[in-house]
């Protein structure tokens, strides 16, 4: 389980040659690769880069993906969750300081 997270995976999609090439001319003119650019975009994915966030929510209510009362109740246990993190005095620093303390009490976990 020590590898997990190390271990490199592929992610990839199709689309048109067309959508392809206007991407590679685009990052081109910002600088970026397509690695850089896409590890970039998944990481504010994943972080809940409120940017991100927002064109998502919008993506889902102009392509029906969500109902607005689930992106209503997404949204309000998003909220809750940040209280919660703010409440205890929860960050990720925090939650992996109590993790390698677990784990020099317990090493055989």
């Amino acid at each position: 389980m020590e590898e997990y997270g190390k271990n490199e995976k592929r992610i990839s999609f199709m689309d048109t040659d067309k959508r392809n090439a206007e991407m590679i001319v685009r990052l081109k003119h910002d600088g970026l690769t397509k690695t850089k650019f896409f590890r970039a975009i998944l990481t504010g994915y994943l972080e809940r880069d409120a940017a991100i966030v927002d064109f998502i929510e919008r993506l889902k209510e102009e392509s029906g993906i969500q109902s607005k009362s689930r992106s209503k109740k997404v949204k309000q246990l998003e909220s809750d969750g940040k209280k919660n993190l703010s409440k205890f005095g929860l960050e990720d620093k925090d939650i992996e300081n109590i993790f390698d303390a677990l784990e020099k009490q317990h090493p055989d976990l």
